[in-house]
């Protein structure tokens, strides 16, 4: 028998999370079955997603949601040998059992020297969701100007690199002068500190004075709400997130967005990046040959212990991470 240490979530998150909103647990997992497999969780993720869907998926009592790279410790199933490794969406644990159907092997040019726990970040959802939305809703073009936010967060920091592959100017925003300098050092062409900023308003235009063609919006809020106005015309909004709001426990109020999407004929398009999961082999085989070449940098925020997931979790929502926030079992 294999005891599974869980994290539960023990209540539902009033504004910021707190480390006693969640409960750690074990569970003892039963004998395999013919077809399962019996899997160790290796790195775990944190996502900013994971706090809006808590309060729309989740009861109190449940385990946490989440993703990690897990290795295969014993298979009843002949697709799946003892010592891969596999992505799984099996929340917060540190053993879980599968019959295989929701497991995602890593792509198979995956190279030794690469970190594993990349594919819960530049080449892994969060990459995938830079790649598809510039590509499928943004459609920059080379030569244009692409602001992103959250620059320095684990899509934000792929998104100006993918522009930058693809011909753009890119304008990046974070929350940090160490922030600010990765952002430099990594090839973005303007970036800047919105915690010490005068104007938002004036940095955006000193920015890119010709305006945006694409805005990747992770953020939203009083951000966004100024960003619209240095559109361009006929430019482009993919709607990412929203971690600006997440934690609010009395909604925003405006301001209203309907005069300059109209005068600048504008496009602002929501999305969530499971509606491309037909072609998520493409969008990661993609991912990772830029990553081998250098084309594609990245930097992951690493928590060391299971037993620091809550913390983790929380100190991503405040911002703490620079590039993707991962927790090392």
């Amino acid at each position: 028998m294999v005891t599974a240490k869980v994290w539960i979530l023990k209540k539902h998150f009033e504004g910021l999370p707190k480390i006693s909103d969640f409960d750690l647990k074990e569970i003892e997992l039963p004998n395999l079955k013919d077809g399962e497999l019996l899997l160790e969780s290796v790195f775990l993720s944190v996502d900013p997603y994971m706090r809006p869907y808590s309060r729309r998926d989740m009861k109190e009592g449940d385990i946490m949601i989440g993703t990690q790279v897990a290795r295969i410790v014993e298979s009843k199933n002949p697709a799946f040998s003892v010592g891969a490794f596999v992505v799984g969406r099996s929340g917060w644990r540190t053993h879980f059992i599968s019959d295989g159907k929701d497991l995602q092997f890593l792509p198979s040019a995956w190279p030794e020297s690469l970190p594993r726990s990349l594919a819960l970040g530049t080449v892994g959802m969060p990459g995938l969701t830079a790649y598809f939305g510039l590509l499928e809703v943004c459609k920059m073009k080379p030569g244009e100007t692409v602001l992103v936010n959250a620059a320095a967060g684990a899509v934000g920091s792929v998104v100006g690199q993918l522009a930058k592959i693809g011909g753009c100017k890119v304008v990046g925003c974070a929350g940090s002068d160490q922030k600010v300098a990765y952002l430099k050092k990594i090839g973005f062409d303007e970036v800047f500190n919105y915690k010490t900023v005068a104007s938002l308003d004036e940095a955006l235009h000193k920015a890119s004075p010709d305006g945006y063609d694409c805005f990747f919006d992770n953020v939203g809020g009083e951000f966004a709400s100024i960003a619209i106005n240095h559109m361009k015309k006929y430019g482009r909004i993919a709607v990412c997130g929203s971690i600006s709001q997440y934690n609010d426990s009395v909604p925003q109020k405006g301001p209203y967005i309907q005069i300059p999407m109209i005068f600048k004929e504008l496009r602002i398009e929501g999305f969530i990046v499971t509606r491309w999961n037909s072609r998520w082999e493409e969008g990661l085989k993609a991912l990772l040959k830029w990553v081998m070449e250098g084309k594609v940098k990245y930097h992951e925020h690493v928590t060391e212990g299971f037993e620091n997931m809550p913390a983790a979790f929380i100190g991503m929502l405040k911002g703490e991470n620079l590039g993707k926030a991962i927790v090392k079992v």
